[in-house]
C-alpha cells in the first residue's frame, strides 16, 4: 500500500528544509498528481518555485492554493507577497502582506516585508513603523534590524541606523549584508577603522562578493593603506571583470603608487565598459599627464568636458595641463571658464584643486582662492573634520618643559622644501623644543635624506599608516604644534591634520595660500607676501615673521666648478636672461615681454628649464610666431641640484614669472648673486620673490606691472654698470642680512611657536600677531 498524501507532504517538507529542492519538487508534484487541489502541496510548490527564481509560476501556484483553502494561513499571503515583490508588482505585494497581517496581526515577517514595499515605494516613515512593529514581535530578527537601518538612513537618522546595524551583526555575526551595510555607513560617518573592520568581516564571509571587495578597497585607500587597497581592488576586478567602477578605482590607486602604465590600462578598461564617464576620461588624462604623455592627456581632459561641461575639476586640470606644456592656443578661454567655475555657486558639486586655483595664468584674488579652498575642504574633508579631536586637553606639560614640534611632509628627501629648511630643523633650540618629523614620502637614499634623519630628535615614517593611524601616532607622541609643510600640493595628506592630532596646527612653506580649513590655526607669512589687511581672506590667523617668511639654508650645496657656456648650450658671447621656473608658471603676457627683450638686445638668449619636450617645442613655436628665432631659446636639462645651482653663475639676470613667482628658484638665484627682477601681485603666490628682494634691501628690482618690468629689465641689460652695481649690492646684502641664515630664522620661528603656545596655555583662541626680530 502506497504512502498517504500526508506522509508524502512530510517527506517533501523535509527535503525542502534540507535544501534538496529537486527532490522536494518531485514529491510535491507527485501529491498534486494524486490530488490536484491539494492546497498545502500547491502553496509549498509555489514557494519553492519562487525560491528557484520562477516568480510568476510561484504567484500562480500560491494564488490558486489560497483560493482552494478555506482558511489560508498568514504565511501563505506573505509568501505570495514575496513572489509579487520579486516581480516588482508592488501593489499586489502590498495587498498580500496586508492580508497576511489581517489574518495574523503578530506575523513579524509580514510586517517586515510590508516595510520593504513601503520603503521601496517611497513611504519611508511608514516603513519605519512597520519594521519597528516587526521587532516588537521578534526582537532578534536580524534582517529587520538591517531593513530598519536602511530606512532610518534614508531619513537622515544616522545614529539610529548605526544602532540597528550593530544589533543585526550582534544577533548574527555571520550576516554579510548587515556587515557590508555597517561598513558603508561607518565609512560615510568618517569612522574608517570601524568601516574597515566591518568590511573585512564581509569579505571573510563572502570572499567572492566583488562589491564588498571594492568597498573595502575604497575605505583602505581613503585611510592611506594603499597597498592593501590595491589587493582588494584587484580581487574585485578578477571577480567581476565588467565592473567599471572597480577598474577605475584600482587605476586611481595604481596612479597614486606611480604604477602609471598599469593605471592607464585599468582606466582604459573602465572606459571601454563605460565610455561616457566624464570622470573616467579626466582621471585617465591625469595618469597620462603624470606619465609624460601631455598631448593625449589634454585630449582626454577635453573629452571629459565634452561629456560633462560642469566637471569643474577637469576644467581646472585641463588648464593646468595646458600650462605645463606651454600650449597657449586656447589657454585664455579655458582659464576664463575655470575662474567662472571658481566663482560659480555650483562649485561644491565638483571642486577645483585649490593649488590649481592659486596657479592660473590669470591671477585669482585672495577671496577667490579662499572660496576654492573652502569648497574643496567641504567636498573632501568634511567627514574627517566632524570627528572628535585626537589630542587630549588639557595637554600635560612634558617633564623637561619642552614644546614638541611635529613637522609633517612627504618631502624629507632631495626636494625644494628640504633644501630650504634642513638647517632650520638642525638648529632648533633643543632646550626649548623637541623636534619630530612625520614623513610619508619615499626614501631616495640621497645625502639630503641622511642629513634630515640626523636633523630630528625623532624621525617617524608614517607612509604605511592610514590617515587615522598616522594622526593617532602624532597625538600619542604628544605633539604640541604640528606644522603641515604640504598643504594641498601633490602627495599632501590633509586628512591627517583634519583629525586634529595636535592642539596647535600650522600651515607653512609648502603651500602659498590659505587652506580654507578650520583645523589649521595659523599660517606663517611676512608683511610683504600677506599684508595684515588680508586676514579676512585667510581662515588661518596670520603670524607675521620679521624679514622674509621663506627659510633658507646657509649650507646649501653648490658645485665648486662652474660649467662652461658651451657645456650649457649657451653662445660664447651675449646677454643671458634666465628663468628656471617650472613651465606652468610661464604665461603668454610675460613671454611677450621676453621676446621683445630678445629683439632689443642683439645676441641675447633666454635660458629656460627643460621640463618636457612638448613644452620646449611649443615655446620655440611661440618664439617664432613673435618673430624671434627659436635658436635664441636655450633649454637647461635637469641635473643634480648642486650642479644646477652652479649654472646661475653663467646667467646675467633672472627674469621672474607672473602671476606665479619664483619661490625656491628665486632664493637659489639670489644666493648665487644672480640679480632678479620680479612683479609683485596681490596674492601670496605672486609676492614671494618680492619678499626676498625686500629683505635683501633691493626694492628697486620689484615692479608693479608688466610695463615697469620690461623697462627695468631692458635698462639693466643695456647698462652693464647698473647691473654690476645691483650685483654688488646683492652680494653685500646677502652677507649682511640674515636672509640665508637658517639658524637666525629658527630663532625667529621659535618666537612664533612660543607665542602660539602661550595663547593656547592661557585658554585663548588663536589670534594674529607680529613676531619681533
Amino acid at each position: 500500500m502506497g504512502s498517504s498524501s500526508t506522509d508524502l507532504l512530510n517527506v517533501a517538507i523535509q527535503h525542502h528544509r534540507s535544501g534538496r529542492l529537486a527532490e522536494a519538487e518531485r514529491v510535491y508534484r507527485e501529491i498534486l498528481s494524486r490530488e490536484p487541489n491539494h492546497a498545502d502541496a500547491m502553496q509549498l510548490l509555489g514557494t519553492l518555485a519562487d525560491q528557484c527564481g520562477h516568480h510568476q509560476q510561484g504567484v500562480e501556484l500560491i494564488s490558486r492554493a489560497i483560493q482552494l483553502s478555506p482558511r489560508p494561513l498568514a504565511g501563505w499571503h506573505n509568501n505570495l507577497g514575496e513572489a509579487h515583490r520579486k516581480l516588482k508588482q508592488f501593489g499586489e505585494a502590498e495587498a498580500a502582506y496586508r492580508r497576511a497581517i489581517k489574518t495574523d496581526a503578530k506575523h513579524a515577517g509580514a510586517h517586515n516585508n510590508l516595510g520593504l514595499i513601503l520603503h521601496e515605494t517611497g513611504r519611508t516613515s511608514e516603513a519605519v513603523r512597520k519594521f519597528e512593529r516587526a521587532l516588537e514581535l521578534q526582537l532578534d530578527f536580524a534582517e529587520t534590524h538591517r531593513n530598519l537601518a536602511t530606512a532610518l538612513h534614508r531619513l537622515g537618522e544616522t545614529e539610529r541606523a548605526l544602532h540597528h546595524l550593530r544589533r543585526a551583526v550582534q544577533i548574527r555575526p555571520s550576516y554579510p549584508k548587515a556587515q557590508h551595510a555597517l561598513g558603508l555607513l561607518l565609512h560615510e560617518t568618517g569612522d574608517h577603522d570601524g568601516a574597515i573592520e566591518a568590511l573585512r568581516q564581509t569579505v571573510s564571509l563572502t570572499p567572492n562578493d566583488a562589491d564588498a571587495q571594492h568597498a573595502l578597497g575604497i575605505v583602505l585607500h581613503e585611510s592611506g593603506r594603499s597597498d592593501e587597497a590595491v589587493t582588494h581592488m584587484q580581487r574585485a576586478v578578477q571577480l567581476r571583470p565588467d565592473m567599471a567602477e572597480a577598474h577605475h578605482d584600482l587605476a586611481g590607486l595604481l596612479r597614486q603608487q606611480k604604477r602609471l602604465n598599469e593605471a592607464i590600462v585599468h582606466f582604459r578598461e573602465a572606459l571601454r565598459i563605460n565610455p561616457h564617464s566624464a570622470g573616467g576620461h579626466a582621471n585617465l588624462a591625469r595618469a597620462l599627464q603624470q606619465n609624460g604623455d601631455l598631448i593625449h592627456a589634454t585630449t582626454e581632459f577635453r573629452r571629459a568636458l565634452d561629456l560633462d561641461p560642469s566637471l569643474h575639476s577637469a576644467q581646472g586640470a585641463l588648464v593646468h595641463a595646458l600650462q605645463h606644456q606651454c600650449d597657449w592656443r586656447d589657454l585664455a578661454d579655458q582659464t576664463r571658464l575655470t575662474i567662472q567655475s571658481i566663482d560659480s555657486s555650483n562649485l561644491l558639486g565638483q571642486t577645483i584643486s585649490p593649488f590649481i586655483g592659486l596657479t592660473l595664468s590669470e591671477p585669482t584674488s585672495t577671496a577667490q582662492q579662499l572660496a576654492c579652498a573652502k569648497a574643496w575642504v567641504a567636498q573632501n574633508l568634511a567627514a574627517w573634520q566632524r570627528r572628535a579631536p585626537l589630542f587630549h586637553q588639557p595637554r600635560t606639560p612634558r617633564a623637561d618643559g619642552r614644546i614638541v614640534l611635529g613637522y609633517l611632509s612627504a618631502d624629507f628627501h632631495q626636494h625644494a622644501t628640504a633644501d630650504l629648511a634642513a638647517e632650520m630643523f638642525e638648529q632648533h633650540d633643543r632646550e626649548r623644543f623637541a623636534v619630530h618629523a612625520y614623513c610619508y614620502g619615499p626614501d631616495d637614499q640621497s645625502p639630503m635624506r641622511q642629513r634630515l634623519l640626523n636633523a630630528f630628535d625623532r624621525y617617524e615614517h608614517i607612509g604605511g599608516l592610514s590617515h587615522e593611524q598616522a594622526a593617532r601616532k602624532i597625538a600619542a607622541d604628544g605633539v604640541d604644534i604640528l606644522i603641515d609643510l604640504k598643504g594641498y600640493t601633490e602627495h599632501a595628506r590633509p586628512q591627517i591634520p583634519a583629525l586634529r592630532p595636535a592642539p596647535i596646527q600650522v600651515n607653512y612653506l609648502g603651500y602659498p595660500g590659505t587652506m580654507g580649513a578650520d583645523f589649521i590655526d595659523y599660517i606663517l607669512v611676512d608683511d610683504v607676501i600677506v599684508p595684515a589687511s588680508e586676514q579676512p581672506h585667510f581662515t588661518e590667523r596670520l603670524v607675521h615673521l620679521p624679514g622674509c617668511y621663506q627659510v633658507n639654508d646657509s649650507r646649501r650645496a653648490v658645485a665648486e666648478q662652474t660649467p662652461s657656456r658651451a657645456d650649457c648650450g649657451l653662445p660664447d658671447e651675449g646677454f643671458v636672461f634666465c628663468c628656471f621656473n617650472n613651465n606652468y608658471k610661464l604665461t603668454p603676457a610675460v613671454f611677450d615681454v621676453w621676446m621683445r627683450l630678445l629683439h632689443s638686445i642683439p645676441g641675447s638668449v633666454l635660458w629656460l628649464l627643460e621640463a618636457h619636450r612638448v613644452a620646449a617645442d611649443n615655446l620655440r613655436r611661440e618664439a617664432e610666431s613673435r618673430g624671434v628665432s627659436s635658436d635664441r631659446l636655450v633649454f637647461a636639462p635637469r641635473c643634480p641640484p648642486h650642479q644646477h645651482r652652479a649654472r646661475y653663475r653663467l646667467a646675467d639676470l633672472f627674469i621672474d614669472t607672473f602671476p606665479v613667482n619664483a619661490h625656491t628658484t628665486a632664493s637659489e638665484a639670489l644666493a648665487a648673486d644672480c640679480p632678479l627682477v620680479t612683479i609683485a601681485g596681490d596674492t601670496f603666490i605672486s609676492r614671494v620673490a618680492a619678499s626676498l628682494l625686500q629683505a635683501l634691501n633691493l626694492p628697486d628690482l620689484i615692479c608693479t606691472n608688466l610695463d615697469d618690468y620690461e623697462v627695468r629689465i631692458l635698462a639693466l641689460s643695456q647698462h652693464p654698470d647698473q647691473l654690476a652695481d645691483i650685483r654688488h649690492r646683492l652680494r653685500t646684502a646677502r652677507q649682511a642680512t640674515n636672509v640665508f641664515d637658517g639658524t637666525h630664522f629658527a630663532r625667529n620661528l621659535e618666537l612664533a611657536y612660543l607665542t602660539m603656545w602661550k595663547f593656547h596655555q592661557s585658554g585663548e583662541e588663536p589670534q594674529p600677531y607680529v613676531v619681533a626680530s
